[in-house]
């Protein structure tokens, strides 16, 4: 028994030197790009480690599903370790990368953990984008991350809980008033998804209020809705918009946000008017690290701080270090950058995997090449767009493509199972089943609202001495 144990150490030994021998691949980011990379890494001759500040994927094309009450958070989301658990090469690190030594080779960690690399792809993603304006982040919402859609959720049905206790009619129509900032794939979706919530699932829910007489609103700098799509079919999309009740607004920008007052510039007027409920879609910017790349290496970045890239998705002068999905401006195709969606993260994640197992085996390497398969958006019930390169939809046979596409690209196959029997059940009985409102039960716009209207008054207290207090305006 002594000889056999004695026998084993040594293999176990040899087997550890044999994997710290091999190219040490760092990953950071479990997002689309990371995650593909990682799974494309499965087999090669390397070890990788992937680490992300959450221990899931989330597919986050749906967000605003959960957001409306259509899907459960778990829906959506797939634990890291067990997506990659049969890759026995990958190694998956729960942590934040706050810095990169490029020069060194190492990343470090929130809690001050160095990791040494090789090959490093960093693939940390984005975050909202207010233009200047971050005070607004409180009132205003974006859904970026799994907290996001479930902090809109607990605004959106508070909101109709409030207004079925409200007596001020002012005060109910703003909180039945919901105002969507920008009409890209997330704003358009995210409308049309409140207009079927408001007109359809809870219409026969309250008793001293008509859920109808909800207002929603999507507003667009641009003068049409999905800017990025042909013409046509953002006519259609804003036609489905409007017959499922969704008041369109272009060449319309937010100047402000005070509490539940919110000011639009359309032309060269300014007008204001009252939401409680204010959700933002209108842009982005990229992670942190972007500019910590920058700042380390010399490399160029965009207005919104992606790193611009090489053609093989590199920093330049540092042909070891990957930039991908959200992060990366890549404008080596076509005459703008690729944009920063689920379908373009995936390919540049696989792509980086075969460079990475293409220079070790001292083989070309081609530059990266987007294959552009077409881009859709839902609006709702039958309603969606879809531009597949070779031709155009939109209404009910978008919307059947767009449920499979969807279906077939979340990641674990009881994801898929749930969500189409999710969907199943939404789409006969009109019923959306999460509508949960989680954590306290305060409506910032609300908050604010009450205390601009409060004054601070200096009052006497039984010492004679003077304190503050606040009174009614």
């Amino acid at each position: 028994m002594t000889a056999a144990l004695s026998g084993q150490a040594p293999v176990a030994q040899k087997t550890t030197a044999q994997q710290k021998a091999l190219h040490h691949v760092v990953i950071v980011g479990g997002g689309f790009a990371g995650l593909y990379a990682a799974k494309s890494l499965g087999k090669a001759p390397v070890r990788v480690t992937l680490i992300d500040k959450r221990n899931f994927h989330l597919f986050q094309p749906l967000l605003y599903q959960v957001a409306t009450g259509g899907l459960s958070a778990g829906d959506i989301s797939s634990p890291l370790r067990s997506v990659l658990s049969r890759q026995k090469n990958v190694k998956v690190i729960m942590g934040e990368v706050v810095d990169i030594d490029p020069d060194g080779q190492k990343v470090t960690l929130k809690r001050n953990e160095v990791i040494d690399y090789d090959s490093l792809i960093v693939a940390t993603g984005s975050s909202h984008h207010y233009f200047g304006n971050d005070q607004w982040s409180d009132i205003a919402p974006g859904m970026k991350t799994i907290e996001d859609a479930l902090e809109v959720r607990r605004r959106i049905f508070l909101a109709f809980e409030a207004a079925e206790k409200e007596t001020d009619p002012e005060r109910r129509k703003a909180l039945l008033t919901f105002l969507v900032v920008g009409a890209g794939p997330t704003g358009v979706e995210l409308a049309g998804a409140l207009a079927e919530l408001a007109y359809e699932t809870i219409k026969d829910d309250f008793t001293d209020i008509n859920p109808q007489e909800t207002k929603i609103i999507l507003l667009e700098g641009m003068d049409r809705v999905l800017p990025p799509y042909p013409a046509d079919l953002s006519v259609a999309a804003k036609a489905s918009l409007e017959k499922l009740g969704v008041e369109v607004r272009t060449q319309s920008l937010v100047t402000n946000i005070d509490g539940d007052t919110v000011a639009i510039k359309h032309g060269g007027e300014v007008t204001e008017m009252q939401a409680c409920t204010v959700l933002w879609a209108a842009g982005i910017k990229a992670s942190p690290l972007g500019k910590a790349i920058s700042d380390k290496t010399g490399a160029e970045t965009d207005r919104i701080g992606r790193v611009i890239v090489e053609s093989d998705m590199s920093v330049p002068n540092y042909s070891n270090l990957y930039i991908a999905g959200d992060l990366a401006h890549f404008a080596h195709q076509g005459d703008k950058p690729l944009p920063g969606t689920a379908a373009v993260a995936m390919q540049m994640g696989s792509y980086l995997a075969q460079t990475v197992k293409a220079k070790l085996a001292s083989k070309p390497v081609s530059a990266f090449d987007y294959k552009d398969k077409g881009s859709m958006a839902v609006i709702g019930r039958n309603e969606a767009v879809a531009d597949l390169n070779f031709m155009k939809l939109s209404g009910f046979p978008a919307w059947f493509i767009w449920i499979f596409v969807h279906i077939y690209f979340l990641i674990e196959f009881d994801n898929k199972l749930l969500v189409l029997l999710q969907w199943g059940w939404n789409y006969f009985t009109y019923q959306r089943g999460a509508r949960l409102i989680t954590g306290d039960d305060s409506i910032p716009a609300l908050s604010e609202t009450v205390m601009n209207e409060m004054e601070t008054e200096l009052v006497t207290v039984g010492n004679g001495e003077k304190e503050k207090k606040m009174v009614k305006a």
